[in-house]
């Protein structure tokens, strides 16, 4: 269980798994990678300029905001979701928030109910009908 998991292709680092059987109340901090298969009452955050991996098992759960570099859902989630380069919803993915992403990746049965929200560089341009809008300076 802990150690690398082949995740696609890379390598999936764990340092930290709460196990089907644990059941968290409260706000939890992590670094590195954490993969969730029990239950979580509370938020999960990334440690500020952390690179980390959060993973939700299938038969993991979260109540509450997520925020990490990279987070894969194959569980559910209720809550946003904030993920600075990357979200994976697996197809067993049950999210009931917003989907703040980078890269969105989605595979066929993930149910989300909520919104998907672009965020980055592309995300801060301005919309095509504005660009039109503004007056050319001769």
């Amino acid at each position: 269980m802990f150690g690398n998991k082949s995740s696609r292709g890379s390598q999936l680092v764990v340092d930290a798994l709460i196990g089907p059987q644990v059941v968290i109340r409260g706000d939890v901090m992590f670094s590195g990678g954490l993969y969730v298969e029990g239950r979580i009452e509370g938020k999960v955050v990334a440690e500020d300029g952390a690179r980390a991996t959060l993973t939700l098992a299938e038969q993991g759960h979260i109540e509450g905001e997520v925020r990490a570099s990279v987070v894969v859902v194959s569980g559910s989630l209720d809550g946003d979701v904030h993920a600075d380069e990357r979200v994976e919803l697996a197809p067993t993915a049950r999210v009931n928030g917003n989907v703040h992403y980078q890269v969105v990746e989605m595979s066929a049965g993930a149910q989300l109910n909520g919104r998907l929200l672009h965020t980055g560089a592309m995300a801060a341009l301005p919309a095509p009908q504005a660009v039109a809008a503004a007056p050319e300076e001769a």
